[in-house]
């Protein structure tokens, strides 16, 4: 079902603490819309929706509810909850993400970003890009935009930036005008019977519908999509239409021109590093024009472009070590990751890896034996399971296996506590190294785990 918005509704939202859903209740707001809204505990997403003047209840009461119009809930509600049943009860719409998104894309003209990776980046750095070009976007992106200081805005222009979800399909639905392919790799199979035909399909019936494909040249699962709906193209390919030269790389940015018909357009020089990211700027870069926006607005704007949380983050620095977190959990974003920390001189790169998902272990632990070649040191914990059931045989070790199979003199270590890790990391560590953490899970707090261990062993 997909509600019709154009009226104020009051809307209740099931699981608002989560950052997903938390988006959705900024914009609805903004929108004019009531919204309420519950969740299992407090947070910063809650209270940042209570001060904007939303009423959040912590716990699931069947009383939360009220007299909404319409109820909305977050993929990790059950149908037994409280709320839910009452909904049911009362005949009240029960809504889903994946109705709620194409209901407030409807309001406007839609940008939408999809791809296997790079959807969050991308998305924040166009939005940046429009909001300098002035054409006011609203957005809903994955994280906070750090220069914007939010992650959901609704604005008075005529554009709306999202990502567009292939793991349930939602980008399907979400009536993308402009329509930007960053990658296709086999991923969320199991939402296409683990037919990566099926997934190819599905974004080719994405770009088909957009009035304005954009994909980058340099993938091949995007040029396949592209062979079949053609579009503009971005990328270092000779072939791209906008093609990017005369790159620069660093420890902390990367730079490129950007030729079209032949003619330089605009310089970039991105503050952050890696190809990966100036692949996902030139894709914002382009969006920003086809939007009708100016590529100098653009230029100016990716110039000042500090970041997405958990994408290249730097965490800190103590006795010479640098740390940087990065959300890379997949095969090619390890590679993206450690090709980015190559271009910074460390003495060695100590990477720890936390593998996402069983089933995802499961499926793809033999494409990492590559992976990790620009690792000096390997540390691999294990699965960080995302409310996945543990199976059997399936643990961080196969990723392990698969690196020593394939380059048998590796230095790795298995340390399937985080805790431990930190432990090693932090007597292993050197002056000159770059400590990289990777993973979509809790890994994220062991930079600051180890920093405090050396830390008390300096005070000591």
């Amino acid at each position: 079902m997909t509600p019709d918005l154009s009226e104020a509704r009051h809307i209740h939202l099931v699981g608002a603490g989560g950052a997903g859903m938390g988006a959705i209740a900024d914009v609805l707001y903004r929108m004019g819309h009531t919204v309420t809204g519950s969740d299992l505990k407090d947070g910063p997403v809650v209270e940042r929706l209570r001060v904007a003047g939303m009423e959040i209840h912590v716990g699931h009461d069947a009383a939360n509810v009220g007299a909404a119009d319409l109820v909305a809930i977050s993929t990790a509600i059950p149908e037994h909850n409280p709320e839910v049943r009452a909904a049911n009860e009362r005949q009240i719409p029960l809504l889903r993400r994946s109705d709620i998104l194409p209901a407030i894309s409807a309001e406007r003209r839609s940008i939408v970003v999809a791809g296997t990776h790079g959807k969050t980046t991308t998305s924040s750095m166009l939005a940046m890009a429009m909001v300098e070009a002035d054409l006011d976007p609203s957005f809903i992106i994955g994280g906070d935009v750090n220069e914007i200081g939010s992650g959901a805005v609704w604005a008075d222009g005529e554009w709306f930036i999202i990502e567009g979800d292939e793991s349930d399909r939602t980008f399907l639905s979400l009536g993308a005008e402009i329509a930007i392919v960053t990658n296709v790799e086999p991923d969320h199979l199991e939402t296409y019977d683990n037919d990566p035909e099926q997934l190819l399909a599905a974004f080719v019936q994405f770009a088909d519908a957009a009035t304005t494909p954009i994909y980058c040249a340099d993938d091949a699962g995007a040029m396949q999509v592209a062979s079949a709906v053609p579009g503009i193209t971005y990328g270092t390919a000779e072939h791209a239409d906008y093609r990017m030269v005369d790159i620069a790389t660093g420890r902390a940015s990367v730079a490129f021109t950007i030729r079209h018909d032949g003619a330089e357009v605009a310089r970039v020089e991105l503050p952050t590093p890696g190809m990966h990211n100036a692949r996902n700027a030139a894709a914002a870069f382009v969006a920003t024009i086809a939007a009708g926006g100016s590529a100098a607005a653009a230029a100016a704007a990716l110039a000042r472009f500090g970041g997405v949380a958990r994408r290249f983050e730097f965490r800190g620095e103590i006795d010479g070590v640098t740390f940087v977190d990065d959300y890379a959990h997949l095969p090619t974003e390890v590679e993206a990751a450690l090709a980015a920390a190559a271009d910074g001189g460390w003495e060695r790169i100590v990477c720890v890896f936390q593998p996402h998902r069983y089933s995802r272990t499961a499926a793809l632990w033999q494409d990492f034996a590559d992976g990790f070649v620009g690792a000096d040191v390997l540390v691999v914990t294990d699965i960080y399971a995302s409310g996945e059931t543990p199976r059997p045989g399936i643990t961080g070790k196969l990723i392990i296996d698969a690196v020593l199979d394939a380059h048998p003199w590796s230095t790795v270590a298995w340390m399937p506590r985080l805790d431990d890790a930190a432990g090693w990391l932090a007597h292993r560590l050197r002056p000159g190294d770059l400590c990289l953490t990777l993973g979509a899970g809790d890994l994220t707090g062991l930079p600051d785990q180890v920093i405090g261990r050396l830390g008390h062993r300096g005070a000591a």
